[in-house]
């Protein structure tokens, strides 16, 4: 019976193995998904600071451009309409690029998702 009993031993042991394993790929998983949950939600906020800054530094520059290309023109309206009409030329040009650009996010925000390096 001595070969029986080692056999049943030998597949209790590899049952609490695979059980430990189980668990600790859970815990591990669990962190990693809190970890990348973490980084996109900080990623978003830092964004959305950054953007709406930008935003509004851009939305006061487009009224300095457009009363000073008035004083140019000697028309307030033309100016603000000249500025109006380089926005609608830049996102023509943003357009014809859309897939570029995706392109060029997707592969700089897929670098922290898909990385080995655990010290992100």
């Amino acid at each position: 019976m001595g070969v029986i009993d080692s056999i049943h031993e030998t597949n209790k042991k590899a049952g609490d193995l695979g059980d430990k394993f189980l668990s600790k790929s859970y815990e591990y998983y669990r962190l990693k998904i809190f970890q990348q949950v973490t980084i996109s939600v900080s990623m978003i906020f830092k964004i959305m600071i950054v953007g709406g800054l930008i935003l509004v530094a851009l939305v006061f520059m487009s009224v300095a451009a457009a009363f000073k290309i008035g004083d140019l023109v000697n028309s307030y309206s033309l100016g603000f309409v000249l500025v109006g009409v380089l926005y609608l030329v830049i996102s023509f040009i943003v357009f014809l690029f859309r897939k570029h650009i995706n392109n060029a996010i997707i592969k700089s925000l897929s670098k922290p998702f898909f990385s080995q390096d655990e010290n992100i």
